[in-house]
């Protein structure tokens, strides 16, 4: 008797389907074919001890699983569901009429309890497209699907969980992932749901600072890449945790998006439906560039750190120190805003719309600027420099040199504004953004292309002149050209002004001061 059950596997950001055929006929042994992994072979024998755990019985026949289509490598352990129901169906033991009515996936306990697998939203989203009544996922990777198209999302725990609902002959409403305990328990929990790896401070813990603080504003305000070039203590890494708390909460497309790439890579975090709060990556310098970019073989390619920063911030401490293959690898992500990763029989392509904050010390010594405490000579300052090219500080729209407070004027300083008052400009400055970039497909002024700054940063005779002096003065290439525009753009925003003002041109390019190099 043969038998279909519908299961999946994610490429990419997407999962495509994947039929799961077991056939039970007159022979020995059990075949597995299919271009499955290790991970899935193995699971014949996960499969069998479960089954037998929970009283079902092997049919002392040969029993033929097939994983179509055959041309797509099948890994990991999500099949044990799917092809330990194909047997208990195949060989009669149960009648399971839902069978084609639901997409099926998870690992088996050799007790038949089920196991989370990644890719929980994936497999909801695509049980939807399939028209399919729904799907059937281990409790916890159901957890991140509550906010799925699918018509229903179930949450199991054992298999005997799922035959009860396939068989179809009681009411199983409650282990709709909407009904469960657990789902009740999350959801619970006060607070949006964030992606791992965010952390927040608070822009009134900073003491002093003001000019970096306007500058993270504006880079907030607008999506701008941001360099923090400072001595040790000066405030960076706190700058950039702070600069990921004025940051608006992500809309419902952004929001999808970001979820789907968190749930690909297992990283689904403690909550339930989709990540709201913008992520917050923090890669060390010493991070390898298939951990930076994303890799792996054939079509088992995984998003690496531009891709988990998408529609967030992706924090690089010491920047310099990055090895430079890495660091020229970043030019693509940040002018593109996507990445493409090819092997020889695969090419797949992840969003990687970020912005960067790179913070780095300003000479090997970290006291360049600092009254007569370096000790560097010019040479060392610039071979260290360097290392950041010139195509790369194109990229960075704005350059923060910050310097510490003194100790004796910490005492009795008084704080300086909160983060959610800051958050309230920003707020209002990404609201007309999206009024402004409503039919272009974009959300901030940092992803407009050459036809839109012509669009939308128009400049009158003075402010021409005003840029001419600049490029003039400065030694701009077109690319920082165009990225003073960007920011002009924002501060305008800031200011709610419709044009962009001289004084709005001429912040802007402060902001860039590394384009003179000769200048250390």
């Amino acid at each position: 008797m043969l038998i279909n059950i519908i299961a999946a596997k994610c490429i990419g950001i997407e999962a495509q389907p994947v039929t799961v055929e077991v056939d039970i006929t007159q022979g020995i042994g059990i075949h597995l074919v299919g271009m499955a992994d290790v991970a899935v072979k193995e699971s014949l024998l996960r499969t069998v001890t479960a089954l037998q755990a929970l009283g079902f019985r092997i049919p002392g026949k040969k029993i033929v699983i097939n994983l179509a289509p055959a041309d797509m490598h099948k890994n990991g352990g999500g099949y044990d569901l799917p092809i330990a129901v194909g047997i208990i169906a195949a060989s009669g033991q149960c009648n399971l009429p839902g069978l084609e009515k639901y997409l099926l996936m998870g690992e088996l306990g050799l007790d038949g309890s089920v196991r989370d697998v990644q890719g929980g939203l994936l497999f909801a989203d695509l049980s939807a497209s399939l028209g399919l009544e729904g799907c059937i996922l281990p409790l916890r990777s159901s957890m991140e699907a509550t906010e799925s198209t699918s018509k229903s999302v179930f949450g199991v725990s054992n298999l005997v969980d799922v035959l009860r609902i396939l068989e179809g002959k009681e009411d199983c409403s409650d282990l709709l992932v909407w009904n469960t305990g657990l789902y009740h328990e999350l959801s619970g929990k006060s607070g949006p749901r964030r992606a791992p790896g965010w952390d927040m401070m608070d822009f009134s813990e900073i003491i002093g600072q003001e000019g970096a603080k306007r500058g993270t504003e504006i880079a907030a305000a607008g999506g701008h890449n941001v360099l923090l070039l400072g001595p040790p203590g000066s405030g960076k890494s706190s700058l950039a945790k702070a600069l990921a708390g004025i940051l608006p909460p992500m809309n419902r497309e952004e929001s999808i998006l970001t979820s789907r790439i968190y749930s690909v890579c297992g990283l689904k975090g403690s909550g339930t439906g989709l990540v709201r709060e913008r992520p917050f990556r923090a890669p060390h310098y010493s991070a390898s560039l298939p951990a930076i970019i994303g890799g792996g073989a054939g079509q088992d390619i995984k998003p690496g750190e531009v891709t988990l920063a998408h529609n967030g911030i992706l924090f690089i401490d010491e920047y310099g120190q990055m090895p430079k293959s890495v660091l020229e690898a970043l030019r693509g992500p940040m002018e593109d805003r996507k990445v493409v990763i090819s092997r020889l029989r695969s090419k797949l392509e992840f969003p990687s719309s970020f912005m960067l904050v790179a913070a780095s010390n300003p000479c090997p010594c970290g006291y360049y600027g600092e009254g007569d405490r370096c000790r560097c000579t010019p040479g060392q300052r610039i071979a260290y420099l360097s290392r950041l090219s010139g195509p790369i500080l194109d990229r960075i729209d704005i350059q923060l040199w910050l310097h510490p407070v003194p100790t004796r004027k910490l005492v009795g300083m008084r704080k300086g504004e909160k983060s959610a008052d800051v958050a309230r400009r920003v707020m209002a400055a990404r609201e007309i953004q999206a009024s402004r970039f409503a039919s272009e497909g974009i959300f901030t002024n940092a992803e407009m292309n050459s036809r839109m700054i012509e669009r939308f940063c128009p400049l009158d005779e003075t402010c021409k002149t005003v840029m001419e002096n600049l490029i003039e003065k400065l030694g701009l290439s077109a690319r920082a050209y165009s990225r003073i525009l960007k920011v002009a753009r924002t501060i305008a925003d800031l200011e709610g002004s419709e044009q962009i003002c001289p004084s709005f041109l001429t912040e802007a390019a402060s902001y860039r001061f590394l384009d003179k190099r000769e200048e250390l």
